[in-house]
């Protein structure tokens, strides 16, 4: 096309727009990939590893967070495991109440796994330190037989925890919830633990780091829920939770 044909053009597109009041672009081509989900936090393997398989069938300890991992966020003290299986309380008592995950959900052949700075654990559940102030984590894991199943039992899970997002002034509170999307079917979702003195207003305060939190697991028919006791950030937060639900 021609310089002066291509003036003319343009000169009558603005014309247009003046006399509409308005000068009409072309449209915006299409994203090249779907955008990000507000709140989730999306895996990719990277370094060339494959894209993580659905978890299916019986669990194992194998599956359940290796002590290894704190390391890997700056956590200095050594980590003792200790692993049981059966049924047992299996989130915060004091948002979801005493109730055991058969209870709940039924069954009773849940694993368990306690991680902590002490050999000293609790008579009646020695995936538990007596002394809370020793406890890293713990984490609670089972199979649904289903992935359908599990993405159910994980949602009723969360639903459970979420009310503890508004607390009174002075009480602890959890933040925000987070979402990480590791492959298709292989999702968690967690919130950060804030101590009382932090919440003024009834919720999580902004701009405020967590100490620790709860985790909502789920991988293909598996599924399960980690408490952080140890006072972990946003950042080391996420490496955790994204190393639990990968391995669970």
């Amino acid at each position: 096309m021609r310089t002066r044909t291509i003036v003319v053009i343009l000169a009558a597109a603005v014309g247009l727009g003046l006399l509409t009041g308005r000068f009409v672009l072309p449209a915006r081509s299409a994203p090249a990939g779907p955008e990000a989900t507000p709140g989730a936090a999306a895996s990719s393997p990277g370094n060339g590893s494959p894209t993580p398989k659905p978890a299916g069938g019986p669990m194992t300890d194998r599956h359940l967070l290796a002590a290894a991992e704190f390391g890997k966020v700056g956590f200095s003290k050594h980590v003792y495991v200790r692993d049981r299986v059966g049924d047992g309380n299996y989130a915060n008592a004091a948002c979801t109440g005493e109730k055991t995950l058969g209870e709940t959900l039924g069954g009773s052949d849940a694993h368990f796994r306690g991680l902590m700075t002490t050999k000293d654990a609790d008579g009646s559940d020695p995936t538990m330190a007596r002394s809370i102030d020793d406890q890293v984590a713990r984490e609670v894991a089972a199979d649904a037989r289903s992935p359908a199943l599990a993405q159910n039992f994980a949602e009723r899970l969360l639903l459970e925890e979420v009310p503890c997002q508004e607390e009174p002034a002075t009480h602890w509170v959890y933040g925000p919830t987070h979402t990480i999307d590791v492959a298709p079917r292989i999702t968690a979702s967690w919130m950060g633990y804030y101590d009382g003195d932090l919440n003024t207003t009834g919720t999580a305060p902004r701009g405020k780091e967590p100490c620790g939190g709860i985790a909502v697991l789920r991988n293909g028919s598996h599924y399960g829920v980690l408490e952080v006791d140890a006072c972990l950030d946003t950042a080391a937060m996420t490496r955790i939770v994204r190393a639990a639900v990968t391995r669970l």
